[in-house]
């Protein structure tokens, strides 16, 4: 291999709100300039953060955003991103293709393979076997997986247990498979601790009250319904507590109902959908995920970092992103109750808070590092790089 720069493509459906996106966000930025030139294939971008805006503004002509290439399955349009993939590939010539997702995963290795890439790198970002839709289609997608990974030179699950369901279903062998622990930008949720008690005057909450948060999507697979349910369990037992739920999604006016047929409207805040967390995430004294299926659970990871302890599902990757019982507490899916009594038992015990905080940051700071992620992924082109140009 020469010292020319390792050309490089990533490839995913859509750099909507966080998760994924985020991942792409940091790789891309955080790679060497000098030493990669990084590209970006995404499909249409409705509700990006603003600084995965900022971010995409930046890359110039190195963006290239294809209409066809939507999250939903479409038959013609999934042909015609295809093609279009393969076209861009053979006339841009990247050493490297690194796809993101399951649809984007698909048909990005596809192209990738009939352009003749030297190197083919997917992450699949969650559990897509199981859990999000109907038998039929969770076969087929097991199925395309096996296939493709004929094919792809590495998977990158960011989960111990992502390996281990493709392993499970036979979805790829061990020797291609290769965990990369997600990072975060440790600075930014630091210099935000101190403006906790600006950020709750600014939603009209005093400084000592309590305050449990969510922040995700408002969709049926991260359990919104279950924050509600448990904090009216919680409402009764501690008054005075507030609740805020921060994002967007198909749910909204069904969760504003629900509040208000629970009369916790005096307690509950809605924040919509918010572009940068941290000019909210500081107001938590706890931050609920009530997930029925997650592949990591990047807000975990950022409230961890930011010392705020956590309640969440016990489903998909999030045991690996807390310490339970040390860190914050896991619970069933489905759950409200249970739900309750943790935030109960956390929200009556400031001293098991604190020592919570501490061990959060602790946690994060050893393994959730930006600059490690950066640095696998870094060292990992190189290497499949190197081993097929030899």
């Amino acid at each position: 291999m020469d010292s020319k720069k390792i050309k490089i493509a990533q490839v995913i459906t859509r750099m909507d709100w966080g998760g994924s996106p985020d991942i792409v966000r940091t790789l891309c930025l955080g790679l060497d300039p000098k030493v990669f030139d990084v590209w970006l294939i995404s499909g249409p971008t409705k509700n990006a953060s603003l600084k995965t805006k900022q971010f995409m503004n930046g890359l110039g002509s190195r963006l290239i955003v294809l209409p066809s290439l939507k999250r939903n399955i479409n038959p013609i349009l999934d042909l015609w991103a295809l093609l279009q993939l393969n076209i861009i590939f053979r006339k841009e010539k990247f050493d490297i293709v690194h796809t993101h997702t399951a649809k984007a995963g698909f048909l990005g290795r596809m192209a990738a393979r009939f352009a003749k890439t030297s190197v083919i790198v997917h992450s699949p970002h969650g559990h897509n076997f199981y859990g999000y839709f109907n038998p039929f289609l969770s076969g087929l997608i097991v199925l395309l997986e096996r296939f493709s990974a004929k094919f792809t030179d590495k998977i990158i699950p960011f989960t111990q247990l992502e390996k281990n369901d493709f392993l499970k279903y036979k979805a790829a062998q061990e020797e291609k498979l290769k965990v990369i622990y997600q990072g975060i930008e440790l600075d930014k949720p630091i210099s935000y601790i101190e403006k906790k008690n600006e950020i709750k005057s600014a939603l009209g909450i005093e400084k000592n009250t309590l305050v449990v948060g969510m922040i995700a999507r408002l969709e049926p697979i991260k359990g919104p319904q279950y924050f509600i349910d448990s904090a009216r369990i919680v409402s009764k037992k501690i008054p005075g507590v507030k609740f805020i739920l921060t994002g967007e999604g198909s749910m909204r006016e069904r969760l504003l109902s629900k509040v208000d047929s629970g009369g916790l409207r005096r307690d509950f805040i809605f924040r919509g959908w918010q572009d940068d967390v941290y000019g909210i995430l500081p107001a938590f004294d706890l931050l609920v995920l009530p997930s029925l299926n997650e592949a990591v659970g990047m807000i975990l990871i950022e409230a961890q970092a930011m010392g705020i302890p956590v309640v969440a599902s016990k489903v998909g990757g999030i045991p690996e992103v807390l310490e339970d019982g040390l860190t914050g507490i896991l619970v069933p899916a489905k759950n409200a109750q249970k739900l309750a009594e943790a935030l109960i038992c956390l929200l009556e015990d400031g001293a098991r808070r604190k020592s919570m905080s501490e061990a959060g940051k602790g946690f994060v700071c050893g393994k959730f590092r930006v600059s490690d992620m950066v640095n696998s992924f870094a060292g990992l082109y190189s290497e499949l790089l190197t081993a097929k140009t030899r």
